[in-house]
């Protein structure tokens, strides 16, 4: 896919996976949260929880999960860490990591909590 397909790929899935979110009733905070660690997709609240959703897309879902890296999600841990600290109970906020996987058909698969271990 060329790169500027590829934006537009990605910017497609951002919003159907926002979409999804907003319709089961999540509020939405911030579309591409930038910090000095880096970047988060999409930041939502359901009640006292905030979710940080890092979006990827491939051809498949398992594809789309390949191209997660631990780098990636130390640089959303910190990202996540610096939100927090405008957060009225800052890092003691409730917080929950999703990763929603698009694959070429648009399909979504979110993984809530996905790094709990």
């Amino acid at each position: 896919m060329s790169g500027q397909r590829s934006y537009h790929a990605g910017l497609q899935a951002e919003r159907s996976v926002a979409r999804q979110y907003l319709r089961a009733g999540y509020t939405f905070v911030a579309h591409r949260y930038r910090s000095k660690s880096g970047e988060i997709d999409l930041v939502l609240r359901q009640a006292d929880t905030v979710i940080f959703v890092e979006i990827k897309q491939s051809k498949t879902h398992a594809r789309a999960a390949d191209h997660l890296s631990e780098r990636q999600i130390s640089r959303l841990y910190d990202a996540a860490s610096e939100f927090l600290g405008g957060e009225p109970a800052g890092q003691l906020t409730n917080t929950r990591f999703d990763v929603a996987l698009v694959d070429g058909d648009g399909m979504i698969e979110i993984l809530e909590n996905a790094f709990a271990g």
